[in-house]
């Protein structure tokens, strides 16, 4: 569905009322290009800064992003005058005290002019649940702050974004590494303000950073239209073999989706006992071994609760949360080494939503489900995360009344909604092998929203 605004502000008489008269000016986002994928990964030279304390691992993020053919500079002084940084990494993972976070972010404040638009901004800390001294927790914590706050001060299609890393992960961790790709390039044009956590130095960096997944085989529940046909796209394209599921009643659209992609459709309930077993039988028919599970088949109810009917409660609850609870207890024995459970959880989940009492419990129990899987499906070197999107353009926000429509558009650091291949983005990063240390975690597709975390 189309932003008539977001085209009437985007360039000349428009974009000046805008201006003149305060209003929100957004803009169209850096995404990947299917044809090209990462290249350029970033719009100009990427500057990396450190506290000094964390020199070391700030000079072995440098080469890691040098061996990505990038240029790389560590002094703001290099850069000609006349061009603009394509993107500012921040080293923080040795931080031991507030005081040492001033000089790495008043050098950051004094370069943003020259950010080119759709620029990035990374940090890279610690957790600071993993520290006991004060002034060490009081640094970390204050990056989380620092980041969010700076996010939502940025324009022109940047974003910025943090990774935060357990223990003494590296950071130049397999999945560390594939977090800062994530966030420098074009396939996070709607993850804004989030703060990845990195919880092991588990991973593989691909052979090929555009194809990921080739050789991996994934299964899309809702996969028919809309967030689902994206994922099934954006999976094919970094080389998964697909099978799309879907309810009998979406049949010719979920076959229309998968030849495309040159997949396998199954049109199936995911709601009856036996899905799980059926996608399994299917999977082992056409491939002969399953390696992703994306849970993304959900329906809406919306009532206020004083008019919340029974069926529109424990329908809602048995797609949304009760389906994806069954199959993962058989998914969660078959999948191995490099396996993936990713599951749609949504920001109604975290910060509620009026009107959404069944589809918020249904959405914060996915990320409870994501949690407490995590450890299990660790023991087989597989992980487990969800992707909590915000306002998105499908058919189903363009039934919004348009007021409120523009309002849910408008209340995020991006000012617009997201398309369903931003959350798509975000899914393919966390089923690739790049991401095997990221287990548990949620991450925001929300552009930032002004609500919740």
């Amino acid at each position: 569905m189309g932003d008539t605004y977001l085209d009437l502000v985007s360039g000349g008489l428009g974009k000046s009322a805008a201006k003149k008269l305060g209003l929100p000016q957004p803009v169209r986002l850096r995404r990947t290009d299917p044809d090209s994928v990462d290249r350029p990964l970033v719009p100009g030279p990427v500057l990396v800064l450190d506290d000094g304390a964390s020199q070391a691992s700030a000079d072995a993020v440098a080469e890691a992003l040098l061996g990505w053919d990038l240029d790389v500079r560590r002094d703001p002084a290099e850069l000609a005058k006349g061009r603009r940084w394509g993107a500012v990494v921040l080293v923080l993972t040795d931080a031991g005290s507030p005081a040492a976070l001033g000089e790495p972010a008043l050098t950051l404040g004094g370069v943003l002019r020259r950010m080119a638009p759709g620029a990035r901004i990374v940090t890279v800390s610690r957790r600071a649940d993993d520290a006991t001294e004060p002034a060490v927790v009081a640094a970390r914590l204050g990056v989380d702050g620092f980041l969010r706050s700076l996010a939502k001060e940025l324009r022109a299609g940047a974003t910025a974004n943090g990774i935060v890393l357990a223990g003494d992960v590296p950071a130049t961790a397999p999945s560390a590494l594939g977090a800062l790709r994530f966030f420098l390039s074009a396939r996070s044009a709607f993850v804004d303000g989030q703060l990845l956590q990195v919880v092991s130095a588990e991973g593989e960096v691909p052979a090929d950073w555009t194809r990921p997944l080739t050789g991996m085989v994934a299964v899309v529940t809702g996969a028919a239209r809309g967030i689902g046909a994206s994922v099934v796209r954006v999976l094919a394209r970094d080389g998964a073999r697909v099978v799309g599921v879907d309810v009998p009643a979406a049949g010719d659209s979920l076959s229309r989706v998968m030849n495309e992609v040159r997949g396998s459709a199954l049109q199936l309930d995911i709601t009856a006992d036996d899905a799980a077993e059926r996608i399994l039988a299917h999977v082992r028919e056409r491939y002969g071994r399953l390696d992703v599970v994306v849970h993304n088949a959900g329906i809406l109810r919306d009532k206020l609760l004083a008019n919340m009917t029974e069926d529109r409660w424990h329908d809602l609850l048995a797609v949304n949360i009760l389906a994806p609870l069954r199959m993962n207890e058989t998914f969660a024995e078959e999948l191995g080494e490099g396996g993936r459970i990713i599951s749609l959880a949504s920001t109604s989940g975290i910060a509620g939503n009026r009107g959404q009492t069944n589809y918020a419990t249904a959405k914060a129990g996915i990320i409870g489900m994501t949690r407490a899987l995590a450890p299990v499906v660790a023991a087989n070197g597989a992980t487990a995360n969800a992707v909590a999107p915000g306002f998105i353009e499908t058919d189903m926000t363009a039934r919004i009344p348009a007021v409120p429509r523009q309002v849910a558009r408008r209340a995020n650091s991006l000012q617009q909604g997201g398309q369903p291949v931003d959350v798509a983005e975000a899914i393919a990063f966390l089923a690739s092998p790049q991401a095997g240390g990221i287990n548990g975690q949620t991450l925001r597709v929300c552009g930032q929203n002004m609500v919740g975390q």
